[in-house]
């Protein structure tokens, strides 16, 4: 349904209230229109801005050092880095088999920071399988290997809905599955985290890995889209 698609931001905009309703089993007499332009920022960059803010003036945190941290997880680390960990399992079998086996060991040894204190496992979509990842809870997240996780990753309304209607919520991303495709949901922890292996995109034979990674998305490693092909 093509029509109904929306961009990410758009459904946590038209999603937030009604997903945060179902998360506690109640259900909404009435919707209340909103102009999208109130949910600029979420909920929660809006508490933490503040919540820096005050800290910072009372001198109790260093904005210097925290911007140093944000730097280091916009550019240092980063989707770029799950990307090429993507494109070498589809032209490396052998590295394939050993990341689905035991992902945490394989980022270890890629020197992968960031991932020895958590669980690591690597789940693969394929033509009858679709994977999608959320965090019920909060926003649990492999940061090392996809950088800071996008807003409606954390926004209720994603972390409900993705729970409850699936397809659903893929469907109102602009991907439609079709009725015979398996959904799996995978809940991210503070123990374990996700990385979703997307199908290769067709018209990529003879690529090389730099070339292959360029393509690999970082919504696609989270489940919430599938890659174009190529041809």
């Amino acid at each position: 349904m093509a029509d109904d698609k929306i961009s990410r931001r758009e459904f946590i905009n038209k999603s937030s209230a009604a997903a945060g309703t179902v998360a506690v089993g109640a259900v909404a007499g009435s919707a209340h229109a909103h102009d999208a332009a109130d949910y600029a920022q979420s909920d929660y960059s809006v508490r933490t801005k503040a919540l820096i803010s005050v800290l910072s003036k009372k001198g109790l945190v260093n904005q210097a050092s925290m911007d140093a941290v944000v730097d280091f997880y916009e550019n240092k680390v980063g989707p770029h880095i799950g990307a090429r960990v993507i494109a070498r399992s589809w032209v490396d079998a052998d590295y394939r088999e050993r990341l689905l086996a035991d992902a945490r060991a394989v980022a270890r040894e890629d020197d992968l920071t960031g991932v020895q204190g958590t669980d690591l496992i690597a789940v693969e979509n394929s033509s009858a399988v679709h994977n999608l990842v959320v965090c019920t809870l909060c926003s649990c997240y492999p940061w090392p290997l996809l950088g800071l996780p996008p807003a409606w990753y954390k926004d209720t309304a994603y972390r409900a809905q993705s729970v409850i209607d699936p397809r659903g919520v893929l469907q109102k991303f602009g991907l439609t599955l079709d009725d015979d495709v398996e959904v799996r949901v995978w809940d991210s922890t503070a123990e374990v985290r996700y990385l979703v292996i997307p199908e290769r995109p067709a018209g990529t034979d003879g690529l090389s890995i730099d070339e292959l990674a360029a393509l690999v998305t970082r919504d696609s490693m989270i489940g919430a889209e599938r890659l174009q092909s190529n041809a």
